[in-house]
């Protein structure tokens, strides 16, 4: 090895250690949103040991993916069986891949920035620049922080690790030495990287963004140059030509999409606007600019409303042709250019995903900084700045972002102090109230006279505000039961709004909220609680096993007529052929509901009835 690379892998593991200690204040922080049903309330993951049933089951168990993302959900089930529910402990695994990927990421950039014609000496003092912007920009502290998405994290380090097989790959092409071997540890990260997260398909695009800047389909021979510009000609029209014929018919949504009050072209309007707000944040990135809740994003519903929706598509397009036209003569801004965007293609498209995360950046960002970076270097050339000078600029914007990732980790240190942060930088964010809500009731320890109790109700009164949203609104109804001032008028105020609010998950949700506090809590009148159930199940649905649930609910609570009707809602709603129908029945009479049980059966025999009198 070079004397030049052990020097500059030691310079390499200080940036990784220092993006690592920027965040250690934040460790003090409690789980957040998809952490609860991922890890918190997923039994699959809580595993007593390291045995293969169990990791299998824990790898497999994310409910929204569909048993997707294995990777990092076998971490965190390697997490729970060292520490317990202790977030700190996610944490800290967070910070280490953070770490990690630092640590990767730099070794990316020095050989992209020596295949870019960059002489070794240069090339290494820029590649640690590029990388310590990269892991100390505060952007990170969210996708760091926030343990859920060490999913994003985790296919970012596997990207990065493909990305630089790759070149190494390209490198070796152009010498004409053997390349195989590097195709196929690319191969073998990319494949990782889908284990941890469905936008790790973008790696083609990625490394067409490489192509076509700074690695230009080159190759010793020219037989083999052409090869490459043919296979990357045709897997972009296989590409064009899945996204027309089956993403978009697949996706696209002329009406809201469930549980979304946006259509798939009000989607993409809107993203033009979160795409310069990610831009924003990253060129000026002051951690009040950085909320984290963007519940309270409004969309787009024409070009001009809000106005700053054509603005921002005319920059988009604006910086995608800039691109183009630059990718010969400025390839590092070029490039820039289309990884970031390129890192967006999925999660600013017409999936109808929420449509604003932070950590959304977290491989894009790479792209942002190479741009910027490009752009300081043209600047500091035009305005003839000495080594020295550059060198000073270059390590007061280091310090800058390196500071605010200090004040924004410290911010994630307290549950309290979080979420008071939240209600600040978002006090229009429904989740933000909800979360500073449920944290001074867990710390009354549910009693009405204890002061953190009078804050969640006042907490829960301001959230409750929100017209959008129903769970602080409902949580308000709960406290209020709790310390005795609840009157009808305060449900009838909830059955209001249950009526006029977008059935979110979060507002769906309530229905389910409502009926296990209730099962703990006899205070709560149970018919108002089959109200609401009523209200999302009319405006919604549920699915089957839901309403058998409710179902029991119901007759728990002695409404015998409602737990009935919810039985026979289960039966309608089964798919043709489900053994659901029957095994209810069965399950009816063993649980000591005959009357039930018989009054179903005669219903399904009827239906069966029918259904042979209409014959095939």
């Amino acid at each position: 090895m070079p004397l030049r690379s052990l020097r500059y892998f030691p310079a390499a593991v200080l940036c990784a250690l220092l993006a690592a200690a920027l965040l250690l204040p934040g460790l003090g922080g409690g789980f957040l949103l998809d952490d609860t049903p991922t890890i918190g309330n997923n039994a699959a993951v809580h595993v007593a040991t390291l045995d293969a049933g169990s990791l299998q089951r824990a790898a497999y168990s994310f409910a929204a993916g569909g048993g997707s993302r294995a990777l990092p959900m076998l971490t965190f089930a390697i997490d729970y069986w060292r520490a317990g529910l202790d977030p700190a402990a996610f944490k800290s695994t967070n910070i280490a891949i953070h770490a990690l990927t630092t640590l990767a990421l730099a070794g990316l950039l020095r050989l992209l920035l020596t295949l870019a014609g960059w002489p070794a000496r240069r090339a290494g003092y820029g590649a640690i620049a590029l990388t310590l912007a990269w892991a100390i920009h505060p952007l990170q502290v969210s996708s760091v922080l926030y343990v859920v998405q060490r999913m994003q994290t985790m296919g970012t380090l596997l990207l990065v690790l493909a990305l630089y097989a790759y070149l190494k790959m390209r490198q070796a092409q152009m010498a004409g030495e053997r390349s195989r071997q590097y195709g196929v540890l690319s191969g073998l990260c990319w494949v990782l990287a889908l284990a941890c997260k469905e936008d790790s398909a973008l790696l083609p695009a990625y490394t067409l963004a490489l192509e076509l800047t700074v690695l230009r389909f080159r190759a010793a021979r020219p037989d083999f140059a052409k090869a490459i510009g043919r296979l990357y000609l045709a897997t972009s029209l296989l590409g064009i030509a899945i996204f027309l014929f089956y993403v978009v018919p697949h996706y696209w949504s002329w009406d809201a999409y469930a549980g979304r009050n946006f259509s798939s072209s009000e989607r993409l309007l809107t993203q033009a606007r979160v795409l310069c707000m990610y831009l924003g944040q990253i060129l000026w990135p002051l951690p009040s600019h950085m909320p984290f809740y963007y519940d309270d994003l409004q969309p787009s519903r024409g070009l001009l409303h809000p106005w700053t929706t054509l603005p921002a598509l005319l920059l988009v397009f604006g910086l995608l042709a800039l691109a183009w036209r630059l990718r010969a003569r400025r390839p590092l801004f070029a490039l820039g250019i289309f990884l970031f965007f390129a890192g967006h293609a999925i999660s600013s498209n017409v999936i109808g995903l929420e449509l604003a995360f932070e950590h959304r950046n977290h491989f894009p960002l790479i792209g942002a900084v190479l741009a910027l970076s490009d752009l300081f270097v043209a600047a500091a050339a035009r305005l003839r700045l000495s080594s020295r000078a550059t060198g000073l600029a270059c390590v007061a914007i280091l310090v800058a972002l390196g500071g605010g990732t200090l004040w924004r980790a410290q911010a994630w240190g307290s549950p309290v102090g979080f979420a008071e942060y939240g209600t600040r930088l978002a006090p229009a964010s429904e989740r933000a109230w909800i979360n500073l809500c449920e944290i001074h009731f867990e710390l009354s320890g549910n009693r009405p006279g204890d002061p953190h109790f009078a804050k969640a109700l006042d907490t829960c009164g301001k959230g409750a505000q929100i017209p959008y949203g129903a769970t602080n609104l409902t949580n308000l109804v709960v406290l209020k039961t709790i310390d005795g001032s609840v009157r009808q008028s305060d449900w009838d105020q909830l059955f209001e709004r249950m009526g006029q609010v977008t059935m979110t998950r979060s507002n769906a949700d309530v229905a389910w909220h409502l009926v296990r506090y209730s099962n703990g809590d006899k205070r709560i009148d149970p018919r108002n609680v089959i109200h609401v159930v009523d209200i999302v199940g009319a405006r919604s649905g549920f699915r089957p096993e839901e309403y058998v649930a409710f179902g029991y609910y119901a007759a728990k609570n002695g409404l015998d007529e409602d737990a009935f009707r919810y039985f026979v809602k289960a039966a309608e709603t089964s798919p043709r052929n489900s053994t659901l129908p029957m095994a209810l029945v069965a399950d009816l009479r063993k649980e000591g509901q005959p009357e039930f049980a018989a009054r179903l059966l005669a219903l399904l025999e009827q239906e069966h009835a029918r259904g042979q009198r209409a014959g095939p």
